[in-house]
């Protein structure tokens, strides 16, 4: 028996698309570099640089907050960032996925994607129908093992038997057989690379057809499912809202734990929203929505996202008539929920905007002046300032109600509250009571028809991407003559060594077919 050669094991089904490196063209027409960039768009590398590009992309969306998914948390950073907040307005960092730049690279990879993928995976079904492929004309470039039989015809046959119940694909010839083990390697990278390119789809489609809106919830109130109850609202194009479910939700009470050791002072705990759901004709149900538990109602989901404090403050003239008794929703602008937030009173002479700052623990320090020192509501506090004037509500432009214009008012003073305080206002123009507080929060409405599809695709893809790791593609030839047979192994990937299947293969055929001449093994 001859000793193994060694040799590279590396094989191929079909031309790897990633294997090109032809430089740049020179001399071509308009048609010819558009044929030379088409080429470069669907290989597998500049897929793999897209994807990259899209992740990176991506991190923005992290790092900032996003319109689509919490605009109350735009507006505090706006209110907080005054000069940053418009450049990054501008180079779209609060809708990062609905920008020119993201959408671009995404339509990229989607048609580098096919373009690569669905040849690969026609040529993979082709080389599946057509079985293990020929001996290559030198197997002595590749692991092989040569050997004396008799019979050289009988040897290959009882090869291709033994070959076929190890489970081979086995396929014989005129003096040769072939066999090849672990196809699914191959098949599970295509099937990888077809499940990316369904999860982009159906994340498009989930774009096109669904819709979400967010809508801000204040304790003891509620909203329908309508567009005109939300505060902001976006509907793919080719939405079905007529088909929206028509349902109601009231928030009953919400509850916030706050750790309150040294090391996690502060941290949240626990989250948790009492809500009520009303079908038409059907009976309310009470659920709790929490964070990554969202309530669903006929396939669309109501996230939570968000919350806070909302101060109550009534508002009376100098008659002592109330033009305003509600709570106000203010913003979170630290971790420790010191809260920004301005009301306005058009409906008393002259008209009144109050600028708050609501501390739910309390405290005023000379150097970062009042501030909260805990997230939840141990202490409660409210800093006013009071503005008479006009508050431009009739000039026919919208308005924040996060934000106080008060170019055309006059400031008349500023007052620290605890609940239950009155301040009787400068030049008799009425008074403000801190009656308390509510809790309110923030959610997302949600449609997603292309959400299931999407996680049905990233699990096949798992388990292709599996497969093209863990199993091992090999392939064996058998070549006979009138005085010996080859046998000959090679398999994908790195280190992996075919010598011991190969020489336990040859020493089988050498021990059942041994020549009756002298010579036997070599």
């Amino acid at each position: 028996m001859n000793a193994p050669v060694s040799s590279p094991t590396e094989f191929r089904t079909h031309a790897d698309p990633m294997d090109t490196q032809a430089p740049a063209p020179t001399g071509l027409s308009l048609l010819g570099w558009g044929r030379w960039a088409w080429r470069r768009l669907i290989t597998m590398r500049t897929a793999l640089i897209l994807l990259l590009l899209l992740a990176l992309a991506a991190i923005p969306g992290s790092l900032f907050p996003q319109r689509t998914s919490d605009p109350l948390a735009v507006n505090a950073y706006f209110e907080a960032n005054p000069s940053l907040a418009p450049v990054l307005d501008a180079l779209a960092m609060f809708d990062v996925y609905g920008s020119a730049w993201f959408s671009a690279i995404y339509l990229l990879l989607f048609i580098s994607l096919v373009g690569c993928v669905l040849p690969r995976t026609r040529l993979h079904w082709r080389a599946l129908r057509a079985g293990p492929p020929e001996p290559p004309k030198n197997l002595s470039r590749i692991e092989h093992v040569q050997i004396e039989a008799a019979e050289p015809d009988a040897a290959l046959g009882a090869v291709a038997n033994r070959l076929k119940k190890g489970r081979w694909r086995v396929k014989s010839g005129d003096g040769w057989v072939s066999a090849e083990k672990g196809v699914s390697r191959e098949t599970g990278n295509e099937i990888f690379h077809l499940g990316l390119l369904v999860v982009l789809i159906a994340i498009a489609w989930g774009a096109l057809a669904g819709w979400n809106g967010n809508v801000v919830i204040r304790e003891g109130n509620g909203f329908s499912n309508t567009v005109s109850q939300y505060d902001t609202f976006t509907a793919g194009r080719f939405a079905d809202l007529e088909a929206a479910p028509a349902f109601s939700l009231d928030l009953d009470d919400f509850a916030v734990d706050f750790d309150r050791s040294e090391t996690q002072r502060g941290t949240p705990l626990n989250f948790d929203a009492t809500v009520t759901t009303t079908v038409p004709g059907e009976t309310p149900v009470t659920q709790q929505l929490g964070v990554n538990e969202p309530v669903e109602v006929d396939g669309t989901k109501v996230f939570l996202i968000g919350h806070g404090y909302a101060p109550r403050v009534v508002v009376k003239d100098s008659e002592g008539q109330v033009r305003f008794d509600d709570s106000v929703v203010f913003l979170p602008r630290d971790p420790e929920f010191t809260s920004t937030g301005v009301v306005k009173v058009p409906d008393i002479t002259p008209q009144l905007g109050l600028r708050g700052l609501f501390l739910p623990t309390a405290a005023v320090f000379e150097e970062t002046g009042p501030i909260s020192t805990f997230p939840a509501p141990d202490d409660p506090g409210l800093f006013v300032s009071a503005f008479t004037g006009d508050l431009g509500l009739d000039a026919g432009e919208p308005q924040s109600i996060f934000t106080l214009d008060s170019e055309n008012m006059q400031q008349i003073g500023l007052e620290s509250m605890r609940v239950g305080d009155t301040w009787e206002l400068p030049d008799n123009a009425g008074s403000v009571e801190f009656a308390g507080y509510d809790r309110w929060i923030s959610v997302k409405v949600a449609h997603d028809p292309g959400g299931l599809w999407a996680l049905i695709a990233i699990g096949v893809a798992l388990l292709g991407l599996t497969a093209s790791l863990f199993i091992r593609r090999r392939r064996i030839w058998v070549v006979a003559d009138e005085e010996s047979v080859i046998v000959a192994g090679a398999a994908r990937g790195e280190n992996q060594d075919m010598e011991p299947e190969v020489s336990a293969l040859a020493e089988h055929l050498a021990q059942s077919h041994r020549p009756t001449s002298k010579g036997g093994i070599q």
